[in-house]
């Protein structure tokens, strides 16, 4: 019979993952691992036990352990819904991939978009879709558009300043929960929940005039595949901006904070390499992050006139 992995569907194992969950909240690690252990034992389907065993191991410096776990989740859920794979890399125990899953950012979402506006507006300082349509302004003052994508769009806090100069918007995003907020809004024509680059290759070729993402690219680390499937997606004066947060360098890299970071060289890079021109690359910060800004980057680039 299969099993889901996301869930235990055994008695005993959700007692003792209760229990576990009870010691690590009192910060006793030790009992935790052994009590998650003990779930694991008895329910090895289990994926987030499995990765709530990692933690514990983690927390307690035993990392080869804890690569065992990590290990143990991804097996137990090949779509990789806890974001195992990214936290084997973060401790030096495998390789940061070009994004993360898209289970993973799925359920990320899905368990936070009931309370995703107040804790990012308030707690959190966002502030990505003001800043990006400030830069659209600087780049474009007056311009309207025809048909425009929200990459990522989330509950749709980009609709609420682009919507007054945009005859028709769209917006995708991994979260089906996410989408439900943001057809609430009642600003967007059409939403779907989908992953960003599947949604730009099912747009016709040179149909869009603006593409938007605030605050997504950071769950993708590799940026080529979007930034070839936005360059195709655009009309030949068509203009993509975005936020993206900063690091310094060269490339891309997983932070500990399971979002990727990018150097200023390499947006300019894959953006001219994709066929889009950098017309804007300001640093600002778009959220707090432990109590200080985190470093970033508003983008607005468009089609140059060699790119198809």
């Amino acid at each position: 019979m299969a099993h889901d992995p996301l869930a235990a569907g055994d008695l005993i194992a959700e007692r003792r993952f209760a229990y576990a969950k009870a010691a690590a909240k009192e910060g006793d690690w030790s009992a935790a691992a052994d009590l998650y252990e003990q779930t694991v034992e008895q329910a090895s389907h289990w994926a987030a036990a499995w990765f709530a065993l990692a933690e514990a191991r983690e927390k307690l410096g035993e990392l080869d352990a804890a690569a065992r776990a990590f290990r143990g989740s991804l097996e137990a859920d090949a779509a990789d819904a806890q974001g195992a794979a990214a936290r084997l890399a973060l401790i030096g125990r495998g390789e940061a991939s070009g994004a993360l899953s898209p289970a993973y950012v799925a359920r990320l979402f899905d368990d936070y978009a009931w309370r995703f506006d107040k804790h990012l507006i308030k707690n959190l300082g966002y502030r990505a879709p003001v800043l990006i349509a400030d830069a659209l302004s600087n780049v474009a003052p007056g311009r309207r558009f025809a048909s425009a994508l929200d990459l990522g769009c989330g509950t749709g806090l980009m609709a609420e300043p682009l919507r007054e100069r945009v005859e028709r918007l769209a917006g995708v995003d991994l979260s089906a929960a996410m989408i439900a907020k943001a057809r609430g809004r009642g600003l967007y024509d059409q939403l779907e929940v989908a992953d960003a680059v599947a949604m730009l290759g099912r747009a016709p070729p040179a149909s869009l005039d603006l593409v938007v993402a605030a605050d997504a690219l950071v769950y993708i680390g590799n940026l080529a595949r979007l930034f070839a499937a936005v360059g195709m997606a655009l009309t030949k004066d068509g203009l993509f901006a975005f936020s993206v947060e900063t690091c310094e360098g060269e490339g891309f890299k997983l932070e500990p904070t399971m979002r990727f970071a990018h150097s200023r060289s390499y947006v300019e890079t894959d953006a001219r390499e994709a066929g889009l021109r950098p017309l804007l690359i300001q640093s600002k910060s778009t959220r707090r992050e432990a109590g200080a800004d985190a470093p970033g980057l508003i983008c607005v680039v468009a089609k140059t006139e060699s790119q198809p």
